[in-house]
């Protein structure tokens, strides 16, 4: 399904770099050879799930601006453009943060994300979609919405929670794959295919139960943004703007970004775990509910 975000592709590229980079210098083959000592394995896990998800979210900016071709307004060049920068501005310093990186990227679909490092090193992104389709008040409540976001330090959040997943998926998953190599097989000295071939089904496995955790987060927080778009804009103005959205039938953001933008969301059954976002009536509906 096409909702996996930027971050969770990078964030397994980078750990598969550095797993292969252990492999190659010796120390996870040390690991094997000397018994599998659990405490070396969850530092080196621990290493390697924090190293890979906290490089992905060093990059996470840059690596939106290339993939979505975002053109950052360094100086706005027309009326529109100074409005989305004046605006940004505003709820910036309403959610006590430093001022965003503002940019445009070329979508006929209605759509927004902000990314970044930390609350001060953030970028907010509109499509050119959004600016045409959506009312200023709507488009407004859009900009709140990711202003929340980064207010939130949700994507710091994010990198913990990655963190934590990996580092437990790389641990459970050598160890129960010494378990089948020793007990299954009965390997004497050092490690055997088994070792390798189980870790990396029970790697798969983990990964995709671990991937229900932070796809929960993802829906977590978009909840939590909205209640901060609805303070920063206007609880109408943020129902209308979701609204909006459920009426216009967008595609998703591209495969490596879904999770990053205010649409998405659908899906029944065992695919709900796999949603970035809420569906559109819950959060309308959780809105409404709110005093």
């Amino acid at each position: 399904m096409k909702r996996i975000l930027l971050f969770l592709a990078t964030n397994l590229a980078i750990v598969l770099v550095l797993s292969i980079t252990m492999r190659l210098l010796g120390v996870e083959p040390y690991l094997n050879e000397n018994g599998l000592n659990l405490t070396s394995l969850l530092i080196f896990a621990a290493v390697m799930g924090f190293g890979g998800s906290f490089i992905s979210l060093a990059i996470s900016k840059w690596m939106a601006k290339k993939s979505m071709g975002v053109r950052v307004i360094d100086a706005p060049s027309s009326s529109t453009e100074l409005w989305l920068v004046d605006t940004v501005r505003k709820y910036s310093e309403k959610a006590y943060i430093k001022m965003p990186e503002v940019g445009i990227f070329e979508s006929p679909d209605v759509n927004a994300f902000a990314t970044g490092m930390s609350k001060n090193s953030s970028l907010i992104a509109v499509s050119s979609g959004l600016l045409q389709q959506m009312t200023r008040k709507e488009a407004e409540a859009v900009l709140g919405h990711e202003i929340a976001h980064i207010a939130n330090g949700d994507m710091v959040t994010l990198a913990l929670i990655q963190g934590v997943v990996n580092t437990f998926v790389m641990f459970l998953s050598r160890v129960i794959g010494y378990l089948v190599d020793k007990v299954v097989f009965k390997t004497e000295r050092g490690t055997g295919p088994a070792f390798f071939v189980t870790m990396i089904i029970a790697e798969m496995v983990l990964g995709i139960l671990a991937s229900m955790i932070v796809m929960w987060f993802s829906r977590k927080r978009e909840f939590r943004a909205d209640y901060g778009g609805a303070h920063l804009a206007g609880k109408e103005n943020m129902i209308a703007a979701l609204e909006r959205l459920g009426m216009q039938h967008a595609a998703p953001l591209p495969e490596k970004m879904a999770a990053f933008g205010i649409a998405g969301g659908g899906g029944v059954g065992f695919k709900r775990l796999f949603m970035t976002h809420p569906p559109l009536t819950e959060r309308i509906a959780a809105l409404k509910a709110a005093e």
